[in-house]
């Protein structure tokens, strides 16, 4: 693969990726031989400087004040290119957030503030976005999930959660959300027109789930998961896939959609939580996460407890 030179070209079609884990600096010990996860090392005249895991910093004992996220900028980039990281630097200046690039063979390396980490993101986003401006912008296409985009829905929504939303934390081995969906495709309640995904060049980069729940006797849409590829996280597709099943649940003349998630995402859309309608979440201490949207059809005077689709009792 050859590297690439043209600094338009490098800035529109870098790709910056979020490590997993916390990274830090530190001294070396003088004479110990290497061990650990080390990522990298740098020998100076007074000593030699690595860079490693928070946690394997801390097995071993070693000291540290700075204490990093690690972002790769994904484009193959060549050691002879002029004006890439400084270009990057510049605009996480610009935003107040301080860089340490590392150079590798194939890529750059930006360790920034664990804090700042995500605004950061968002930056070099922009950057890659101002920077590509001269081409058309692949448009989004949100369609019914097909039978043969499962296999591509799953290993979407497998990424898309290897981060749990709860803990905050990596989730080991396969993620709960990809086998509740794998269940939710051939349950009794899976309804075809509320399995969407977006598309983006023809690569499916979203994908929102929606099956029948009840409260009481009343038929309601229980929706989730919904799963956003990482790198994409953050450019509208969960918008879109969201305002996507509300039009749809509407035109079908669903009374109401319920969903488990942050309060303060969702009430952009009109959602509000279910017991101020009358609906009690199917575990009381939901609370507020747990919430509805009344559809245009609503009717008023309900009241029961929430039952979502059978494979989430599993």
């Amino acid at each position: 693969m050859t590297a690439e030179k043209d600094l338009h070209t490098l800035l529109a079609t870098m790709r910056p990726d979020l490590r997993d884990g916390e990274y830090v600096y530190a001294l070396w010990p003088h004479g110990k031989p290497l061990a650990g996860a080390i990522a990298a090392a740098v020998r100076e005249a007074e000593g030699l400087t690595v860079v490693l895991p928070r946690a394997e910093a801390d097995s071993l004992g070693l000291s540290y004040d700075f204490v990093a996220a690690w972002i790769t900028l994904q484009v193959h980039s060549s050691l002879e290119a002029i004006g890439l990281t400084a270009a990057v630097s510049a605009a996480l200046t610009e935003a107040k957030i301080s860089c340490n690039v590392l150079a590798g063979f194939h890529h750059d390396h930006l360790l920034v503030p664990v804090a700042d980490a995500e605004r950061a993101l968002e930056i070099l986003h922009e950057l890659v976005a101002a920077n590509g401006e001269h081409k058309p912008a692949p448009e989004l296409v949100l369609r019914s999930e097909e039978p043969a985009d499962r296999p591509a829905i799953l290993a979407l929504t497998a990424a898309a959660f290897a981060i749990s939303p709860v803990t905050g934390q990596h989730v080991d081995g396969e993620p709960e959300e990809v086998k509740l969906l794998a269940r939710l495709f051939e349950c009794a309640e899976y309804l075809p027109e509320f399995s969407i995904v977006a598309e983006l060049d023809g690569e499916i980069v979203g994908h929102v789930i929606s099956t029948r729940g009840w409260a009481g006797e009343l038929e309601l849409l229980g929706l989730g998961p919904i799963g956003v590829a990482p790198r994409l996280q953050r450019h509208s597709i969960g918008t879109a896939l969201m305002n996507e099943t509300v039009a749809r649940a509407n035109a079908a003349g669903e009374r109401g959609i319920a969903l488990l998630g942050s309060p303060e995402y969702y009430s952009r859309f009109g959602f509000v939580p279910s017991t101020s309608l009358g609906v009690a979440p199917p575990e009381a201490g939901w609370g507020a996460y747990f919430q509805l949207l009344p559809l245009a059809v609503w009717p008023g005077g309900v009241s029961g407890t929430f039952r979502y689709a059978g494979p989430f009792s599993g």
